[in-house]
């Protein structure tokens, strides 16, 4: 596997500098040439002139977020990270990467989750390249194929967790979004180690039951909650019914046997309970006759 190596290029002003430098002594030497005896003169300023736009190839642009990969006849030497106008060797070829965070956002895919529910899921991705050498030798092409493994990721996540949690307990794809978004960016890493890239961050973005079966499971789902709910109101109803009568024989109100006590808590219970607003029926009896 490659590995990246910072390459310290040279200021590409201090090159131009010299380059200056250089054809005013071409120049000297043109100035020289007055007939046949100083030809070596003529020869000397062609020479160097060649040499000097020969060199003028070294130059290249560093853009900021942006690396050259340079290469000698197929060996990598190093990748220059400064930014600005720098020269080197023009015999290197001279390959831009970009290091600026990219994103996309991937397909729409059909998955099963752990129940076998087959769901719909899409994610967001953020990453970027931080070893150019590997994203530039070990793989084919980084825009490829970090999708690709990415979408891997994401399915052998979604077959981990179930859609929804049948208790606060549980993980799930639709509670727990902060865990499976850390756990999402943990996969996707893993799989995209050899292109040498960071994982920025990664979000689902699309979440839903497939067609087929997203009116089964919104019945489900309306079941689930109706069932909370009374299981709450219940909950709540016993607890009034409890403090009912406990101030009731706190304060000495009335005096209550075990059958007015059933009745009471009964028809407390009705109340509290029922969907519908009670209708009162007034006793002119007794509950013994």
């Amino acid at each position: 596997m490659s590995q990246e190596k910072l390459h310290s290029a040279m200021s590409g002003g201090l090159f131009l500098a010299l380059e200056v430098l250089g054809w005013a002594v071409v120049v000297a030497f043109g100035f020289q040439v007055h007939g046949p005896e100083e030809a070596v003169f003529g020869i000397a300023a062609t020479v160097v002139g060649l040499g000097l736009l020969f060199l003028l190839g070294g130059l290249f642009i560093v853009n900021p977020n942006e690396g050259r990969v340079l290469q000698l006849f197929g060996r990598y030497i190093g990748t220059v990270r400064e930014s600005g106008l720098r020269w080197a060797n023009p015999f290197y070829t001279k390959r831009a990467i970009s290091l600026k965070a990219m994103s996309f956002q991937s397909e729409h895919l059909k998955v099963n989750d752990s129940d076998g529910n087959p769901i719909q899921i899409a994610a967001i991705i953020v990453y970027r390249v931080v070893d150019s050498a590997k994203a530039t030798f070990d793989i084919d092409n980084v825009g490829r194929y970090v999708p690709i493994q990415a979408e891997a990721a994401l399915r052998n996540l979604t077959q981990s967790y179930p859609y929804d949690a049948h208790d606060d307990k549980q993980v799930s794809l639709r509670g727990s979004t902060q865990l499976i978004a850390e756990h999402l960016k943990q996969e996707v890493q893993t799989a995209v180690g050899l292109a040498g890239v960071e994982i920025v961050d990664a979000r689902i973005s699309h979440l839903a039951y497939a067609p087929e079966i997203a009116h089964a499971m919104l019945q489900r789902q309306q079941a689930s909650a109706i069932i909370a709910a009374r299981q709450k109101i219940v909950d709540g109803a016993v607890g009034m019914v409890e403090l009912a009568l406990e101030r009731l024989t706190r304060d000495g109100i009335v005096e209550l046997d075990n059958d007015r006590k059933a009745q009471m808590i009964s028809n407390l219970l009705v109340v509290l309970c029922g969907q519908r607003e009670a209708q009162p029926i007034v006793n002119t009896g007794t509950i013994y006759q």
